[in-house]
């Protein structure tokens, strides 16, 4: 899973850019300059070609040398690897930064990228698919849907979260088993039999919905927004004996969550909700503007001089730390209690949201669910090469808390005071008071007993079986929408 928090300084990318692009100078032994020599001005020499400057060499060390600048963890490089050896420059990044990864310090989160494909979806949550969240379970063979999407092509065929795929063809002739494809091919099978994500694709599936009916259903893979907060379940306000409780679903902390959290929170303070649940189970991050938000709009009572949380930079970037303190905004709500659901799919700026919170609300915040990803770092802007159509995000800062808590890289559920294990009910509607998460969420709001604090981590989807934070289906080269909304398609 990668993941990460998006910029915040461009900035500073800009001048982290140029400095590793260009400029230069030499030393000298002081005294006094020689005057200039009279003569025509030479002529600039002329630029290296594309090919040369975006050769898979000159890529490489591009990648290698801003990397070794500004890597939060810089004592953990290897040394000594040859770029000779790859035929990427994802492949050679990934060896630079393994033995950081070897101690679960950097689990894939510094990546290259593609600026226009991040750019586009980072702004607009726009992609293209059938428009889906899938998951599988490996061992017993199984896809199902966890989330479709509204104004996708699958939600319009009436395949919604529950919905389990038996069968992928591009005809109805030419289905292939689920179980199949993944005997032969594991789940990697299911992201080739799904076909590439554009515009266009269209796939038979052959689905089995909740109520147990069997149908074939044609879907085409079309390009549509997906809306951070579902106009279905996003916000809700639940009734739990009389008592009411705010309820917000946040699939991904991106730039277009910022006016629907708004919404859903003006209508929290309207009517005078200080219970809340904030469902984070497949949130694999995002922003760090829109995690800020988010915690801004759940603790309305902290004041401007309460830290919100630090940043923290390698030494030699030491003078990059600055402390974020809370900003209340005007839909702010000052919350008493606080259950956020939880999954090993819930990483990076879904995890500093909760990570702020825990300082101010003690026991009265609880994790809902299973143990989360544990991603306490991130990257605080970009580094692009648009001549190649680079974008390198290296981790460079960590993030801490008011008590500077921070080091949670196996998952908050050990910094929580409260926590309540529950499993992941896809036979029922997100945002349903059944639901299992929601009905231990509401439980914990009442002072209700739990029935057992959360020892592991992972998805448990009841009644299919246990499915693993990894199984979210994530295909090996990940589109920007993949990798900060895992299981997307």
């Amino acid at each position: 899973m990668s993941i990460r928090f998006k910029q915040l300084g461009m900035a500073l990318s800009a001048v982290a850019l140029l400095s590793s692009c260009g400029g230069g100078g030499g030393s000298g032994s002081g005294g006094t300059p020689a005057p200039p020599v009279a003569g025509p001005t030479p002529a600039p020499p002329p630029p290296p070609p594309a090919a040369a400057l975006c050769s898979l060499r000159d890529r490489q060390d591009w990648a290698a040398a801003q990397i070794k600048e500004w890597y939060l963890f810089p004592e953990l490089l290897a040394a000594d690897v040859n770029p000779d050896s790859f035929t990427t420059v994802k492949d050679y990044v990934d060896a630079l930064t393994a033995p950081a990864r070897a101690q679960g310090r950097d689990r894939f989160y510094t990546k290259v990228t593609s600026i226009a494909g991040d750019k586009e979806f980072l702004d607009t949550g726009a992609t293209a698919g059938i428009g889906v969240r899938l998951a599988t379970d490996v061992t017993a063979r199984r896809v199902l849907i966890f989330e479709a999407y509204e104004g996708a092509p699958a939600l319009a065929a009436g395949i919604d979260r529950g919905t389990e795929i038996l069968g992928i063809g591009t005809s109805t002739a030419s289905l292939i088993a689920v179980d199949s494809i993944i005997a032969a091919e594991g789940s990697a099978g299911i992201t080739a039999a799904l076909g590439p994500n554009t515009a266009g694709t269209t796939r038979v599936l052959r689905v089995r919905d909740t109520n147990g009916t069997t149908r074939d259903v044609t879907v085409t893979k079309a390009d549509f927004a997906l809306s951070p907060v579902s106009s279905r379940y996003g916000a809700l306000i639940l009734d739990d004996g009389g008592k009411k409780v705010g309820y917000v679903n946040l699939r991904g902390f991106i730039d277009p969550a910022e006016q629907p959290l708004r919404n859903a929170f003006a209508q929290f303070k309207a009517q005078a909700i200080n219970e809340v649940i904030v469902d984070l189970r497949y949130n694999g991050g995002g922003t760090s503007a829109a995690a800020e938000l988010l915690t801004n709009l759940l603790l309305g009572q902290r004041s401007t001089a309460d830290v919100m949380n630090y940043r923290v930079h390698r030494a030699s970037k030491s003078n990059l730390n600055f402390t974020r303190f809370f900003a209340p905004q005007p839909q702010s709500i000052a919350s008493m209690k606080i259950a956020f659901i939880g999954t090993g799919s819930t990483a990076s700026a879904s995890e500093a949201a909760m990570n702020s919170v825990l300082p101010y609300m003690g026991a009265k915040a609880a994790l809902i669910g299973s143990n989360t990803f544990g991603k306490p770092v991130g990257n605080s802007f970009f580094l692009d090469r648009p001549e190649c159509d680079d974008r390198l995000a290296p981790i460079n800062f960590a993030t801490q808390n008011a008590n500077k808590q921070g080091d949670y890289f196996d998952g908050l559920a050990s910094r929580f005071q409260s926590t309540c294990a529950a499993t992941d009910d896809i036979s029922r509607p997100l945002g349903d008071p059944q639901e299992a998460m929601i009905k231990t969420a509401l439980d914990f709001l009442a002072g209700r007993p739990c029935a057992s604090p959360i020892g592991g981590s992972g998805i448990t989807a009841q009644g299919v079986g246990k499915i693993s934070a990894g199984e979210l289906l994530t295909p090996a080269a990940p589109n920007a929408a993949q990798r900060e909304m895992p299981g997307v398609f």
